[in-house]
């Protein structure tokens, strides 16, 4: 019985790549947060959490 390697669909970003969106990131933010998930040393996950607030001053 031999196996076959399968070739998987969903690319996996490297090091220039993940850079690239955490700078997209931070330039596009303006309050909140940015979290990184590593799991085996590896990034699998950005998440952004943007808060909007009203014009405390005009209310």
């Amino acid at each position: 019985m031999t196996t076959e390697s399968r070739s998987n669909p969903i690319k996996k970003p490297d090091a220039d790549e993940i850079v690239s969106h955490l700078n997209r990131m931070l330039k596009e933010i303006r309050f909140g947060s940015i979290e990184i998930v590593i799991h085996d040393s590896r990034v699998v996950q950005i998440e952004r959490r943007e808060k909007i607030r009203p014009d405390a001053a005009k209310a």
